[in-house]
């Protein structure tokens, strides 16, 4: 509309009140006082009686100015009301993800879809085996899969426009963004994620994405279809950032070595001017910047290939032999160290207790005898503070003390749940991506050193997942 008005299309524009026309009162002053008048545009405010051509009244501007306010009181209220929702576990959505649908009982809650979750289990399941999501979403158009826009079209008829008369085509055709924020979608976990966008004020309506930092995360607000443990596993293979090469196939360690000195990932290339080509490993910060930032930390891959499908066969070997054999020794792994700690810890948190309850006694005998005023007020007030402030620094420390321990039962549940991870891959004879991102988390290569004899050594950390560093 302001278009015609600009190029003098229109000569009259009428509303129902001032507030249709427009709630930002600096700008409906603008309008009212200088385009209209200089355009020769005649403007109604119908229920009003406002009218330019008669002259509007002296309590317009301060019509437009209540205007904007309701319109801000509106805006805090509505947001209000939406925090209020969301706290409550409440979800704003006009179509339910793929795998759910609206809870048939409960308003804004979603439940399982039985006939579809097995799509985003499919998605996870190949994510979790090291495909990235170019790789997926060619396996889901392959396999005809339907996206979730042709099941609400199927069953709602919704989207009519895109598929109806459409070939068949169109209702598998998957992109690359579909997988994308389905893998990284905590509601597959049974979390709601709000206050993800907003707008720039009431007055601007675009939209813009807020930071991390600043979303409304909600914990077990539906029944999860995939697990924490393999949502966090594709997160951290997401961020491995796993690239095709020019030859379309994807390196089997992509993501998962990591420069021992710089915490940056290794690049792959391969040495194609000797007679025999070979490829190799070295740190991309090294390969970027040079010396000043980092050392080669340089790797054959061949040697690397044996050094890892080595260890693996080892622990899997040592898992067919005896279950109960291979937990202890992986919770004795550094058993001197751990036990001393672990000891070291139970003796400071009996201490701590004993003495908060000592604490505890003595002040309360303090009051009594403050109350029998055995004691001064002056010395009431600088032993009260004091042990004030000793039973908050006792609380944190037991609080502290017992998470660590708790953190000792984790670590034998994590070391049960990785034997059996590897006993899933008995003696394997070569690596794949599947095997590497199932069992390994990260792969640290150290700068290789030569001793005397010039022979050259390189140490190679693997960090198994649940259980860390074993070897």
């Amino acid at each position: 509309m302001m278009d015609d008005v600009e190029t003098g299309k229109i000569n009259c524009i009428a509303t129902k009140d001032l507030s249709r026309f427009g709630r930002e009162h600096v700008m409906m002053d603008y309008y009212l006082e200088f385009v209209f008048p200089e355009k020769h545009i005649r403007y109604i405010a119908v229920t009003e009686n406002e009218d330019t051509e008669k002259g509007l009244s002296d309590f317009v501007p301060f019509k437009n100015l209540f205007n904007e306010w309701f319109a801000k009181d509106t805006s805090r209220k509505v947001k209000a009301a939406l925090r209020a929702k969301h706290a409550a576990g409440q979800r704003s959505f006009t179509y339910a993800p793929l795998g759910y649908i609206r809870h048939p009982e409960i308003k804004n809650a979603l439940a399982i879809d039985e006939e579809t979750k097995w799509i985003v289990e499919k998605i996870f399941d190949l994510a979790v085996h090291g495909a990235g999501a170019a790789k997926i979403t060619k396996a889901l158009i392959a396999e005809k899969i339907p996206t979730a826009g042709y099941l609400n079209y199927k069953r709602y008829g919704t989207f009519a426009n895109i598929y109806a008369g459409a070939p068949e085509e169109k209702s598998y055709a998957w992109t690359i963004s579909q997988v994308k924020s389905i893998l990284r979608d905590e509601t597959y976990i049974g979390n709601s994620v709000h206050n993800k966008q907003t707008n720039l004020s009431y007055k601007n309506k675009k939209r813009v994405r807020k930071p991390p930092e600043e979303w409304v995360r909600v914990e077990n607000t539906q029944e999860a279809i995939i697990s924490r443990d393999v949502f966090e596993q594709v997160q951290q293979q997401i961020a491995g950032r796993r690239r095709q090469m020019k030859d379309a196939t994807t390196q089997i360690f992509a993501g998962l070595l990591k420069c021992a000195d710089c915490g940056w990932s290794m690049s792959f290339a391969t040495n194609k001017q000797n007679i025999v080509p070979y490829s190799y490993f070295n740190c991309t910060s090294y390969r970027q910047f040079g010396k000043e930032r980092c050392s080669s930390h340089y790797i054959r891959y061949d040697v690397l290939y044996a050094y890892v499908l080595g260890r693996i066969r080892y622990w899997s070997q040592q898992a067919r032999q005896g279950k109960e054999q291979l937990l202890q020794r992986l919770l004795a792994s550094g058993s001197v160290e751990l036990a001393a700690a672990a000891k070291k810890r139970r003796a400071e948190l009996i201490k701590a207790e004993k003495r908060q309850a000592e604490v505890d006694r003595l002040f309360t005998k303090l009051y009594e005898d403050w109350s029998a005023e055995r004691i001064t007020g002056y010395n009431f007030n600088m032993l009260s503070q004091k042990y004030q402030t000793e039973q908050q620094e006792l609380l944190e420390k037991i609080e502290r003390l017992k998470a660590e321990q708790a953190s000792e039962q984790q670590s034998a549940d994590d070391a049960e749940r990785w034997v059996k991870l590897i006993q899933k891959y008995a003696d394997p004879t070569e690596l794949t991506a599947e095997l590497l991102n199932a069992l390994i988390e990260k792969i640290v290569v150290h700068e290789a050193v030569k001793d005397e004899t010039g022979h050259r050594e390189q140490k190679v950390d693997i960090y198994y997942r649940f259980v860390g560093k074993i070897d």
